[in-house]
């Protein structure tokens, strides 16, 4: 996806604003000033904040100057934006800091914890108490006050920490009486001491907690270890590739530069900063130091870059995963890609591929590091684009029948306007066809000197040729996609401009039209991939017997509705049953082959009668009632049939339908009005990127599948479907842009983001954020949404960026993307315009995870495991369909079925136990359990060992010495879920077996259901009753043993991540036998495990 943020696009804009600015003609000469990166590619930085007012800034600074002069004799600069200048404060605004302070530096955040703040101490009986919380000046101690303590009980040793927390991770936070009461983002704990107690805040916003821990962990780094990183009197990594970005604009090494040409070269460094943004910045850093005038120096240039460039929220996540806080070396950027980014079998190799793209200064290059600016560059580039690049390309099955696929389809493409009285124009179809359609619409009427004409509206001057739009369609029906292209036509012609219809078709699209007459011995159409690159003709379609050159056919309601519409009603062709006759030529008819259109009377009378090449097509006011009043059955004939729904005569505005609702019933083509921009438009949009744009979507295997279950009104958990839990997080936006047209604020924008879920009605939902009215167009918003989802393979999810304003919320952007689509992790999300267009430079940065996820069978979309708020074990089972030789067979795999869930849930609330005590979130993984586990111990400074046996299969944690409360409870629940995964792991194929079994003897009864029913004495809806009954059974025997088979292979992905995470955090200890899956023996299955209760105290 074009978003610009490429390695190869990222400094193209610096070196081009240099090079204009100097007029250097050798761009290589600028390799030794940092821009030219190895591989020939150069960098450009996409870091950025906000605007700010200089008088606050500069109140700001003064106050805590000597605060920061203090947290100058650090032993290590950390990243102090210059680690040869420590003694300065930057600021600017932040949108909800004390004193409108932005903290994007270990100096600034050790600086605010030295004012100290006030926040909540929360106690183990749930109960806050307000305290003032500060850091000594000697940054030995972190105190609080008022406290009934003596003052010198009042406090905790910095060196005492083993780890700080952010979010609800402790048995105090998590507790029922609190965990409503503040948000997740604004409560942090430190872990201390050597019984692993736990100090538990809330702070009044995430801002003050992400400084308090970005300085806690900077803290408790450098009291354990001596990093090998520059001193507080060298000059930091990212100084000297700045001020060798100024030496360079630098020409005739006077030691400053004009204002203007720091202001582009800024600019070039970060497109879409505001200059007016930059321009305040330089004068506010100038009045600082005292030096005004038109030229910038080199150290007001650092400056200002600095404090324009870092992100504090990329800035805080650098500094949670880097081990000496001024950047990622290898081993750290391994461990975030991951962790975090939900990659695998990523090496030193990976890392330094990275490195090598996206690090500006060449000392980072050649050292390994990744320094702020190569980190922020890296997430905004296209490796951590929200959308999965695996759907970039054509990735689904395209061999199933076309009635298994959604189409993406349009309505009118003719037109350009939103409204049918508006032009026609040929370039409606091109653009159409480039959007990855596969089926478009033409409704042809008679013109003048024998040439058919395509129009809807009234006016003659837009109506075109039928030659004309059937020569575009030739030159662009597979420029986007190479499956196959339907052809929708309305006629309402004359039998001599029909011939001349099908002379045009023939002569102009030759081979390309698909002419073979269906197979009367096949059930189904054929797949996209044998209709490559083929023509196919929707119309009506003379009988077979009819041996005249024309005859009469029965015209479709969409026929006789644009008829009425355009004053044609065509009242002296009823016939006597109130449809419209039409006179069809034989050329035209024989040209209409796989999608002959059809008249749909009911479901019964299309399952006895309807031919698998016929085609009905809906209004859509009665494919609604057909949704609503019978979702079953709409969905059962889907299976076979392809039916369209056009959208209703009614929308003389070319408004669209939602098409989710019909999507849900299985309906592949739904007509979309392309030139109307809106919420539907982006669905659709957004719904087709998934298979490579290439206009088909293969439909969830529930609604595809000739033996299955499904309601598309369902309201719960689907049978055999694992529901996901969606993690949002909405850290900030990046470069917001004003709404167009909007001038009541002025340039003040006041975002907040709605998130939307479209899907089945169990799962569309929403929410939205706070609304930002500090820094809007680099807005933080730092909140944190969950949702649930029940048939993710429908599931879209959209991002929503809406001005606050009190005449009306005006749009500013929005993108759609497939729940299927997501990549977990940290994410940019590239926005667009209403009308579809990519905005430049403008993002949204989120954080996404996805627990519970099963059957994605994608190696980086892991499958996390997590159970929420139920407490009491629910088992599926099979129904009665009043039919006892069938009943008799269903029945034998009741205790097959409660085995499988024994198995699946022990492990997962074994999982979701072991979680918690290591003060992780549901969406971890094992790896990042076992690292966090390695830290506690290597923080801590009592003699206790404890080692991973990687010599086993299943590693057991063995330990030495004094074992304290918690750390006993985390080696139990560790020990109780290896126990859970070896029993999956060796006793799931068994059971996998009896299930499918079952399933099997089931199936033997589907052809002589009807009949075996009849002979029961079942009838009318007892009869149709007991059928739904047996697609239910099956349903569900096949989703559980998928189920199973997805859980063990989760579980042996799990005792994989344990052993790597064992090799590499240094804790595993291993022995002359490596393991072997040789070892696996049957065991017998264990009690059922309670899940977790979040309410419960487990002594942290």
């Amino acid at each position: 996806m074009a978003d610009g943020r490429d390695s190869a696009a990222c400094t193209a804009a610096a070196a081009a604003v240099v090079v204009g600015l100097l007029g250097v003609q050798d761009v290589g000469s600028m390799t030794a000033g940092g821009l030219q990166v190895s591989g020939g590619e150069e960098l450009q930085v996409n870091g950025r904040c906000s605007e700010d007012s200089p008088q606050s800034g500069r109140n700001s600074r003064d106050h805590s100057r000597e605060r920061v002069q203090v947290a100058g004799n650090l032993r290590t600069t950390g990243i102090m934006k210059d680690g040869s200048r420590q003694k300065q404060k930057k600021t600017v605004s932040f949108s909800t800091m004390p004193n409108n302070r932005k903290i994007n530096s270990t100096a600034a955040c050790i600086s605010f914890m030295m004012e100290g703040c006030e926040m909540k101490k929360v106690r183990s009986n749930s109960r806050m108490y307000n305290r003032f919380f500060l850091l000594d000046p000697d940054m030995r101690f972190l105190r609080w006050e008022p406290s009934k303590k003596d003052s010198e009980k009042a406090k905790l040793e910095i060196k005492s920490i083993c780890e700080v927390r952010v979010g609800k991770k402790t048995p105090v936070l998590r507790s029922n009486g609190l965990s409503d009461q503040f948000p997740e983002e604004c409560a942090f704990s430190i872990i201390f001491g050597e019984n692993y107690e736990s100090l538990d805040l809330v702070a009044s916003t995430a801002d003050i907690v992400n400084t308090w821990v970005m300085g806690l962990r900077y803290l408790v780094s450098y009291g354990k270890h001596t990093p090998d990183v520059p001193g507080a009197n060298q000059i930091s990594l990212r100084t000297l590739w700045v001020s060798s970005l100024f030496e360079i604009a630098d020409i005739h090494r006077e030691g400053h530069i004009p204002l203007s040409r720091a202001i582009q070269l800024i600019k070039g460094l970060n497109p879409g900063m505001k200059t007016s943004t930059i321009e305040l910045k330089f004068k506010e850093v100038q009045k600082v130091s005292d030096k005004f005038g038109s030229h910038v120096t080199c150290d007001v240039f650092v400056e200002a870059y600095c404090d324009l460039c870092t992100r504090p929220e990329v800035f805080f996540l650098l500094v949670q995963f880097s081990s000496n806080k001024e950047f990622l070396d290898l081993k750290d950027l391994m461990i975030f890609m991951e962790v975090e980014q939900g990659m695998e079998d990523v090496g030193e190799d990976n890392s330094l591929e990275i490195i090598n793209k996206y690090e500006p200064s060449k000392e980072g290059r050649e050292k390994g590091y990744l320094t702020i600016d190569g980190f922020t560059c890296y997430l905004l580039s296209s490796d951590c684009h929200i959308f999965d690049p695996h759907h970039k390309q054509v990735c689904q099955d395209m061999t199933r029948p076309l009635s298994h696929y959604y189409i993406n389809s349009a309505h009118n493409a003719c037109q350009l306007e939103e409204h049918y009285w508006g032009t026609s124009d040929i370039s409606g179809y091109i653009h159409a066809l480039r959007m990855g359609c596969r089926s478009i619409e033409l409704v042809v009427w008679d013109g003048p000197d024998n040439e058919p004409l395509i129009y809807l509206g009234f006016s003659v001057v837009s109506q075109v040729s039928f030659r004309s739009v059937i020569s575009v369609i030739d030159k662009y029906a597979f420029e986007a996609s190479e499956y196959p292209l339907i052809l929708c036509l309305v006629v309402h012609c004359s039998v001599r401009q029909q011939r001349l219809m099908a002379q045009c078709l023939k002569k102009v699209l030759g081979e390309k039209l698909y002419k073979d007459p269906p197979c009367q011995d096949e059930n189904y159409l054929p797949s996209p991939e044998q209709l490559k690159g083929k023509l196919l003709i929707k119309g009506k379609k003379l009988p077979p017997d009819n041996s005249d050159s024309e005859g009469d056919v029965t015209d479709e309601d969409e026929g006789m509705e644009i008829a009425r519409r355009l004053g044609h009603d065509g009242r002296e062709h009823l016939n006597g049953s109130g449809h419209r006759k039409l006179r069809l030529c034989k050329e035209l008819s024989d040209l209409v082959n796989l999608c002959q259109s059809a008249k749909f009377k009911d479901f019964e009378t299309s399952r006895r009668s309807q031919k698998y090449w016929q085609v009905c097509s809906f209004n859509e006011v009665t494919a609604s009632r057909f949704a609503n009043e019978y979702p079953e059955e709409f969905v059962k004939y889907n299976k076979r049939f392809i039916s369209r729904v056009y959208p209703s005569s009614m929308r003389i505005d070319a408004s669209n339908m939602n098409p989710q609702d019909f999507w849900k019933c299985g309906c592949q083509i739904v007509a979309m009005n392309y030139q109307t921009p809106g919420l539907m438009m982006d669905l659709n949009t957004g719904w087709f990127r998934q298979n490579g744009n290439c206009g088909f979507v293969l439909r969830p295997s529930i609604m595809r599948e000739e033996v299955s279950y499904f309601s598309a009104n369902a309201k719960d958990s689907l049978p055999g479907v694992s529901a996901q839990l969606l993690h949002i997080k909405i850290i900030s936006g990046q470069n917001l842009p004003k709404p167009k047209g909007s001038g009541a604020k002025g340039d003040v924008v006041e975002p907040y983001v709605y998130v939307e879920i479209h899907g089945i009605p169990a799962d569309c939902s929403e929410h939205r954020t706070k609304t930002v009215t500090q820094n809007g167009d680099n807005p933080i918003f730092d909140e944190s949404f969950e949702f649930h989802i029940n048939l993710p393979e429908l599931a879209i999810l959209r991002f929503v960026v809406l001005d606050d304003d009190f005449i009306g919320d005006e749009f500013i952007a929005q993108y759609t993307i497939p729940f299927e689509c997501l990549q977990t992790g940290f994410r940019h999300v590239p926005l667009q315009s209403l009308t579809g267009e990519f905005l430049q430079n403008t993002t949204l940065f989120v954080h996404i995870a996805i627990t519970n996820r099963r059957g994605g069978g994608k190696a980086h979309k892991r499958g996390l495991s997590v159970r929420k708020g139920k407490k009491v074990r629910e088992y599926t089972s099979t129904r009665t369909t009043g039919i006892k030789a069938i009943d008799e067979v269903f029945r034998t795999s009741i205790q097959s079925l409660r085995e499988a869930t024994d198995l699946r849930e022990n492990v997962q609330n074994a999982l979701v136990s072991f979680k918690e005590l290591c003060g992780l979130t549901p969406a971890a993984n094992m790896k990042q359990c076992i690292l966090t586990l390695s830290a506690w111990l290597q923080n801590s400074d009592s003699p206790l060992t404890v080692t991973l046996n990687l010599g086993s299969q299943y590693p057991a944690l063995e330990a030495q010495g004094s074992v304290p409360e918690l750390l006993k409870k985390v080696l139990t629940s560790y020990e109780a879920f290896i126990q859970a995964s070896r029993t999956l792991i060796e006793t799931s194929d068994a059971v996998y077996s009896k299930i499918i079994q079952v399933q099997k003897a089931g199936m033997s009864f589907h052809e002589d259901l009807h009949r075996i029913g009849a002979k029961e004495g079942l009838k009318g809806r007892k009869l149709q009753k007991a059928m739904e009954s047996f697609a239910w059974n099956i349903t569900v025997l096949k989703g559980q043993a998928d189920l199973l088979r997805h859980a063990k292979n989760e579980a042996m992905d799990h005792v994989r991540q344990i052993h790597h995470a064992g090799q590499s955090s240094g804790i595993g200890r291993t022995s002359s036998h490596s393991p072997s899956l040789d070892i696996f023996r049957p065991r017998a299955a264990l009690e059922p495990i309670p899940e977790t209760d979040t309410g419960g105290s487990n002594g942290s």
